[in-house]
């Protein structure tokens, strides 16, 4: 396996470790480290991307984590396209807020934290798609939402800061605990949780039932559904959508991260690496795609009525995540990867615009305050015009050819 693919995700691991413990010290220039571990890290996230485009795959166990009779779990990587598309997205966003907080967040106690969390943030979400197996999924999984808990809830001292950052954790534990029984599941009935080893078998299971209190229930139909259920809740569709608009509560920042490239988008590329499993129901494809259109319209609703300015770019934000869950509820994978990838650039310009205007604003988030701020603030107009109209999917940007 190729060394460089250690860095990816070990370097912010690192960075973490290293700012948490000395960060104090380091004051102001505490965010060096962090900013050059991502860097490092999106460089090789390229590398990655163009291995595989030259058609060169890795999927190797790295160290047996745990051993237990008949049970193994190993730490292992799995680069292929989608994990190759993926950490462009994650290293890249990550790249660009780490940059960006340099100037936001100057000033702000905690600051060195701000960072170390950061960092996590980035190596939480790599392990989640740079995994081999199902086991390795959870965890990064899990991390993705402590680190979560802990960015949103940045302003501990805050109440709705801190209410935020719990909602979102508890609201998410709903969603894992189907998510868990659907690994169980996989587990009874493949004895691994190993992708490869899972998706070459999963034919054998069409078919199967099993029943429980007097009750039969399809097998295939029900591991696809418990493993949607942890698909909504942390890509925040009907019913667990509430904690994304409360997410608002941390730093600007951290709203790029978690809806551009971070937390929300892992629902859907959990639906994209087990499409083995959902085209074995028709029917669990049928829920995906028909609750996708329905929080795409609800959102996009709520949305026209928010006068938050990151409220409304967090609802559009659940509406676009709803796309991505129709293309993949049709079968079309491919399309909903490709939105998550454009959506994931705009939406992180479109955040971080609305920093730049709430912290022109002397911290002013209502709209109805706000306007005829070309003048003052011209390349933020540009910029956050540009991307309006990508999201909106005007021909020639982005959104147009992944809508």
């Amino acid at each position: 396996m190729p060394g460089f693919l250690f860095f990816i995700p070990f370097l912010p691991l690192a960075s973490f470790f290293f700012t948490f413990l000395f960060g104090k010290q380091l004051g102001v220039r505490s965010h060096w480290v962090p900013i050059v571990a991502v860097l490092i890290s999106f460089s090789c996230a390229l590398k990655a991307f163009f291995m595989v485009k030259a058609g060169h795959y890795v999927n190797q166990d790295l160290y047996t984590w745990i051993s237990s009779g008949d049970t193994r779990v190993a730490v292992g990587f799995l680069v292929d396209q989608l994990t190759s598309v993926m950490l462009i997205v994650v290293t890249s966003v990550s790249s660009l807020v780490h940059i960006y907080s340099v100037g936001y967040m100057k000033g702000e106690d905690g600051y060195y934290r701000f960072y170390s969390y950061l960092s996590l943030f980035t190596f939480s979400m790599l392990m989640l798609v740079l995994g081999n197996n199902f086991m390795q999924l959870f965890f990064g999984w899990e991390a993705v939402g402590l680190s979560s808990y802990l960015l949103i809830g940045f302003y501990y001292e805050k109440v709705s800061a801190a209410t935020a950052g719990r909602k979102a954790f508890i609201v998410n534990r709903f969603g894992d605990f189907g998510f868990i029984l659907g690994l169980f599941l996989i587990y009874v009935n493949f004895g691994s949780l190993h992708y490869h080893e899972v998706f070459a078998h999963a034919h054998q299971i069409v078919g199967q039932t099993f029943s429980i209190f007097g009750m039969t229930f399809d097998l295939p139909t029900t591991i696809a559904l418990l493993l949607f259920c942890g698909a909504i809740g942390k890509s925040a569709q009907i019913p667990l959508h509430v904690w994304l608009p409360d997410a608002m509560e941390g730093p600007t920042p951290v709203s790029a991260l978690i809806h551009a490239a971070t937390m929300v988008t892992a629902g859907v590329f959990l639906i994209a690496r087990c499409n083995v499993l959902f085209e074995l129901s028709p029917f669990a494809l049928n829920i995906v795609t028909i609750l996708g259109a329905t929080t795409c319209l609800f959102a996009a609703t709520i949305a026209l009525v928010q006068t938050d300015i990151k409220r409304v770019v967090a609802y559009s934000t659940v509406s676009q995540l709803a796309y991505m869950f129709i293309g993949c509820g049709v079968g079309a994978y491919s399309a909903g990867v490709f939105h998550l990838f454009t959506h994931a650039f705009f939406k992180a310009l479109l955040f971080l615009g609305c920093g730049s205007i709430i912290l022109g604003m002397h911290h002013e988030q209502e709209v109805e305050y706000m306007g005829g701020l070309k003048k003052y603030m011209p390349i933020t107009y540009w910029t956050f015009l540009l991307a309006s109209l990508s999201i909106s999917g005007v021909p020639g940007l982005s959104g147009f050819f992944s809508k």
